[in-house]
Formats: structure tokens, C-alpha cells, sequence
């Protein structure tokens, strides 16, 4: 589920839509968390479907750990790639901001983590990074995990509306981290390696 305090909105010809923050959401808040109403698809369920629902997935899903292909049942699968995003997922099925996003400022991706099948070229941003590539997420992994801690660890003092979504275990998970009790698990855990056929 996508953050409430966003909405759906046409951002240019070459992006089409995109979620844009209505409100301020200060760094460290929950943008999105992986709830009940997303779906998720095997490889081999996959396969099965016909072109038009394959067509679909590759637009709007990604790819967790698994291979699996996770399907937002909301405005988050319209957030936009970026090679700067103000949005990382973290090893834990949510994701959060990692730098302060003003009202209508587009939320967006790097989509280096979310398991692409194959290249593709971004929107021009000034960025040395052009293209996309599905081993983003091995190339970059200590780099984002620097990115992402600091952000992470202001979770707790932030306003959480998403809070509800998380079950007693993951959000203690979250508070174990923060007091020390136990590591920030490396992006890299995300990784899905797709074996040749």
C-alpha cells in the first residue's frame, strides 16, 4: 500500500503517470509496504498467462527475492524509476524515503533493485548511470545500503501511517535494529539471480 498522502498524476509524455506527494513526507517515512491485497505471481503461473496479462506484469510488477513477480494492487506500482529516487526498498517488504520529498514532488525508484528481466535505458538525469541492468543490485548493493541506513534509522521518529500494515514481528524487527540488538540486512538480500533455461 502506497502512502496515503499521495496521489496519482500525469507527470510527462515520455513517464506517463506517476505518485506524487501531497503532503511533506520527511525521510525515514514509510512510502510503501507489501500488504494483503498484492498479489503474487510464480514464474511458472507466469508462463501460463496469456500475452496480454504477461504484458501487465512486465509494465507494473518487479521481482522479489524469490523470482516471484509482486503485483501492487494500488497507485504504487505507477512509481516512476529514478537514478536519484527519494525511495528505497529496504530487505523487509517496505519501503521508505530516504531524503525529505515535498508536496508534489513525484515519489520514484531506482529499479536496479527491483529484479528487471532485462536492460533498459532511463529518462536522461544528469546521472553517469544511463542504463538499467538486472545485476544492478549486485554492482550496487554497498553503495544503496549506505544510502538506506540513515534513513532507516529515523523510522521510529517519524509519523508512520502505513504502521498498521506491519505485524507485531516485523515492526519489532525494526525496533531491534534501531536499539542495536541486531543488523540492517544488506539490500543485497533482495537479489533474485535468474538461471538460464
Amino acid at each position: 500500500m502506497i502512502h496515503p498522502n499521495t496521489k496519482l498524476q500525469y507527470i510527462s509524455k515520455a513517464l506517463g503517470y506517476g505518485v506524487v506527494a501531497t503532503k511533506f513526507i520527511p525521510a525515514g517515512t514509510i512510502t510503501w509496504v507489501l500488504d494483503e491485497l498484492d498479489q503474487e505471481f510464480t514464474p511458472s503461473q507466469v508462463d501460463e498467462m496469456d500475452d496480454i496479462y504477461k504484458n501487465i506484469l512486465d509494465i507494473y510488477s518487479y521481482r522479489n527475492n524469490k523470482g516471484n513477480y509482486v503485483l501492487c494492487w494500488d497507485n504504487g506500482r505507477f512509481v516512476n524509476h529514478s537514478f536519484n529516487s527519494n525511495c528505497f526498498t529496504t530487505p523487509y517488504e517496505f519501503e521508505i524515503a530516504v531524503r525529505d520529498i515535498q508536496p508534489g514532488e513525484q515519489l520514484t525508484d531506482d529499479y536496479g533493485y527491483l529484479n528487471v528481466s532485462s536492460p533498459f535505458r532511463g529518462i536522461p538525469e544528469g546521472t553517469k548511470r544511463k542504463v538499467v541492468y538486472p545485476d544492478d543490485l549486485v554492482k550496487y548493493a554497498k553503495v544503496w545500503d549506505k544510502k538506506l541506513a540513515p534513513a532507516f534509522m529515523k523510522i521510529l521518529s517519524r509519523e508512520q501511517p502505513l504502521k498498521r500494515l506491519f505485524t507485531e514481528e516485523k515492526w519489532g524487527k525494526i525496533e531491534s535494529i534501531m536499539a542495536g540488538e541486531q543488523p540492517l540486512d544488506s539490500l543485497l538480500t533482495c537479489h533474485y539471480q535468474e538461471t538460464e533455461v
